[in-house]
């Protein structure tokens, strides 16, 4: 596995698709993960133009880990798959969405999303 993300313009990445991203300092773009039919919002992972190409090109969701320094495929060791059905690029550029159909749990605790163990009081 690599151990830093691929620089932009070394992927297989569609060309006209890599000038249209703003990526991090170290390369990355934030995704989005949605379930496509209900419009939850599952989780949010990091993609590089490596992880794009992949996501596009295999119909499965292919993230970079900042912590595990390497490429992971969303269900490759827990069954939890996310197969996608649409991406899309925020009208800045700097986002992606994944429209998915998410298999089990999204979160690696074990919840359906990232975003419902801990909802924040509104003042």
């Amino acid at each position: 596995m690599s151990t830093t993300p691929a620089a932009p313009g070394s992927t297989a990445l569609a060309p006209e698709i890599a000038a249209r991203l703003k990526r991090t300092e170290d390369g990355l773009i934030p995704a989005v993960a949605q379930q496509y039919d209900t419009g939850e919002v599952l989780m949010l992972g990091w993609m590089d133009d490596e992880a794009l190409h992949r996501t596009l090109t295999t119909g499965r969701c292919t993230y970079w880990s900042r912590s595990r320094r390497e490429y992971w495929v969303k269900g490759d060791t827990s069954g939890h798959v996310q197969v996608v059905k649409s991406v899309a690029l925020d009208c800045d550029g700097d986002t992606l969405l994944v429209k998915v159909d998410q298999t089990g749990a999204a979160c690696h605790t074990g919840d359906r999303t990232c975003f419902d163990a801990d909802v924040l009081p509104l003042s």
